[in-house]
């Protein structure tokens, strides 16, 4: 069986300008996004991976090259199939302005339903990235290949191969640089672990008793 780790990049700043990012370019991780990638680097050193995969823009990039200085005989391969959902015309606006459209209400509630202006669909977006992930399947087979990719992207994916309805695929959790494992082969597939943040955790339990230890000093 093929084993996929599925990773969501680290946090960037973009969030707190209260727009859709999409394919902006320029969005890089911020401090806490490199402490991040940092920590997921490290928990998958000792991962056997035979190949690593990103989403070509600056966010999964940067994540991506966080797990490549422990293996340092991967190339970085981008795929436009696990890139973030095209927006449209709606990329770059204030979410806030977005919130008040029609079609925002159905992207929350009935996504299966959902287009963006100029854009994709939700359920041609969870076709390309499932496609996507079935094309690195049978190139790779018995092999572990790591996958950096965006939240709703992931969520799709997990989504589709544990046989729910796209409609509730936000049920789903995918924190910022967690890993979600999947085992595919020709029997059924399996959904090994979901939203694994364990590293990022444990930094930041560490950044609070640094914390803690600067105040008492």
């Amino acid at each position: 069986m093929t084993h996929i780790l599925l990773i969501r990049h680290a946090v960037n700043d973009f969030v707190k300008t209260g727009k859709l990012a999409g394919w902006t370019p320029g969005v890089h991780l911020n401090d806490e996004g490199k402490a991040q990638a940092e920590a997921l680097g490290k928990r998958l050193a000792t991962a056997p991976i035979n190949h690593l995969y990103s989403s070509p823009l600056e966010r999964t990039m940067e994540t991506a090259e966080a797990i490549q200085q422990h293996h340092p005989h991967l190339t970085i391969k981008h795929h436009d199939g696990i890139g973030e959902v095209r927006y449209g015309d709606w990329e770059g606006l204030a979410i806030s302005d977005l919130a008040r459209r029609k079609m925002w209400q159905v992207v929350q509630e009935y996504p299966s339903r959902a287009y963006f202006p100029n854009g994709e669909t939700m359920r041609g977006v969870q076709e390309r990235a499932v496609n996507a992930i079935e094309t690195l399947v049978a190139a790779h087979p018995r092999d572990m290949v790591a996958v950096v990719s965006h939240a709703d992207l992931i969520k799709m994916v997990l989504a589709h191969y544990l046989g729910m309805h796209l409609d509730v695929f936000q049920r789903i959790v995918v924190s910022p640089a967690s890993i979600s494992t999947l085992m595919l082969g020709y029997g059924r597939p399996y959904v090994v672990t979901i939203n694994d943040m364990s590293h990022v955790l444990q930094l930041e339990h560490e950044r609070k008793q640094a914390k803690s230890i600067d105040q008492t000093v």
